[in-house]
């Protein structure tokens, strides 16, 4: 087989995405998801605070309100609270979850904005690892460089 035959039979695999797993439990089945505030806190573990800060910013999208004027938060807001935590965890800047948010917001013409921004995100992460593996290294050898020193000295 060629190497292009072998690229055209990859092409046509399923692709799967490796960072789409199970979304985690909801409390409630969609349909009957209108969390409050003080609820989304406790399953989310962000702060009052840091969700009213979030919609203020524009990171959240627009949050429903009960009658009374209270945030009631659905499955998707949570979902969506799940992503940013993870962008969150890759170091993205405030600014550039904000910006990419807002394409969300945009429509599907935006794909390709989102899309660079992600995969410089991604280009950031790797530089990131790869200079935390030049560190776990280092960490290594001064952890064995002890371990030999200490066996030395009991020897004698």
């Amino acid at each position: 087989m060629t190497l292009i035959e072998t690229k055209l039979i990859e092409t046509e695999r399923p692709r799967t995405d490796i960072c789409v797993s199970a979304p985690p439990a909801h409390p409630r089945p969609d349909g009957q998801d209108r969390y409050t505030i003080s609820e989304v806190v406790a399953f989310t573990g962000l702060t009052a605070h840091t969700l009213r800060w979030y919609e203020r910013i524009g990171l959240m999208p627009h949050v429903d309100r009960s009658n009374t004027g209270q945030r009631r938060f659905t499955n998707r807001d949570l979902n969506w609270l799940g992503f940013v935590a993870k962008l969150r965890l890759t170091g993205m800047p405030v600014a550039d979850m904000v910006r990419y948010a807002e394409l969300v917001r945009e429509g599907e013409h935006t794909f390709e904005a989102r899309q660079e921004l992600l995969q410089q995100t991604r280009r950031d992460v790797r530089s990131r690892i790869a200079e935390l593996q030049d560190t776990l290294a280092v960490l290594d050898h001064k952890i064995d460089f002890y371990a030999d020193a200490r066996r030395a000295s009991e020897r004698l």
